[in-house]
């Protein structure tokens, strides 16, 4: 059974029963649980990469202090 067949099946049996709205709110549902996912792994990212970014200028303090001293 391929991925297609399974939602035409279950955009028939919708329709048939004449649930078009909980359709509609399902598939809105669907996107914005889809967007908020690739948003927090965005998000993960950009925290993972702040805290390199910090990380590496810690140490650039750290070996200019020792230069100075």
């Amino acid at each position: 059974m391929s991925g297609a067949s399974v939602i035409e099946q279950v955009t028939t049996r919708f329709v048939a029963h004449g649930d078009l709205a909980h359709l509609a709110l399902f598939l809105w549902a669907l996107g914005a649980s889809f967007l908020l996912v690739m948003t927090l792994r965005e998000l993960s990212g950009a925290n993972r990469r702040f805290d390199d970014f910090v990380r590496e200028l810690a140490r650039f303090n750290t070996r200019h202090n020792d230069f100075s001293s």
